[in-house]
Parts: C-alpha cells; structure tokens; sequence
C-alpha cells in the first residue's frame, strides 16, 4: 500500500490517454496540459479511453515512479465533463478511484470545505 501524507495532492486528468505513454510523454502532458511540475511531489493520474486502465505519475524524491493498474472486473469512474481537463482528488477518493469505485457522487462524501471551494471552481 502507498502512503501519502495530506499535503500531496492528487490531479486526474480527465481527458484519455494512451497507455503505451512512459515517463517523457507523461511528465510533458504534466507540464504542458495539467500545467503543474511533475517533480512537485504531487500524483498525477491519467486513465485510458475505455476506463480499464490508468496511470500514476508522482515524485518520490529520488525518481518518477509510474502506478500502472488494470480492472479486471470494473470500470474506473467516469469523469464529469463539468471539471475541464483535470480534477483534484483527495487522498482517500485516489485509493476509492483505484479500487474502481464511483466517485459520481463525490460531492456528497467530500468534507465541507473540499466541497466549497469545489463548487467556486466550477462556477
């Protein structure tokens, strides 16, 4: 099990990708795409277009290290078109969101403040 800290965000990047991409490629979709530093320390996770499989890119302090995983059974959650091309996840949704939970109703199990400043967002 990875254990993170609540300082280490978690951005998903709502948009498919292809799962053949390595560290290069997904460290420039970081930067370019995301528009975050890739050495920041933070996970950045990025799901292929029929929603089996994804990837984690994150920092470790000494290298990047890529998260591969595969459902067998389950489909990762769908996104909502509302977040634009990347959304923040807590810590405990990325581990719900691996285990291939729905996260549809993330709003209704978020604490209150992750909510607020979810919604000014949007808005």
């Amino acid at each position: 099990m990875l254990g993170f800290t609540r300082k280490v965000k978690v951005y998903l990047c709502t948009r498919p990708v292809s799962m053949t991409a390595s560290f290069n490629t997904l460290s420039a979709m970081v930067q370019t795409e995301l528009k975050y530093d890739p050495l920041s320390g933070h996970i950045f996770v990025f799901i292929n277009k029929r929603r089996t499989t994804c990837k984690a890119l994150f920092w470790d302090g000494t290298g990047l290290v890529i998260l591969h995983k595969r459902l067998e059974t389950r489909l990762f959650s769908q996104m909502n078109r509302l977040w634009g091309d990347q959304m923040e996840l807590t810590a405990a949704e990325f581990y719900l969101f691996l285990e291939g939970t729905d996260l549809s109703k993330r709003f209704l199990e978020s604490p209150e403040e992750f909510r607020y400043s979810m919604n000014k967002r949007i808005a």
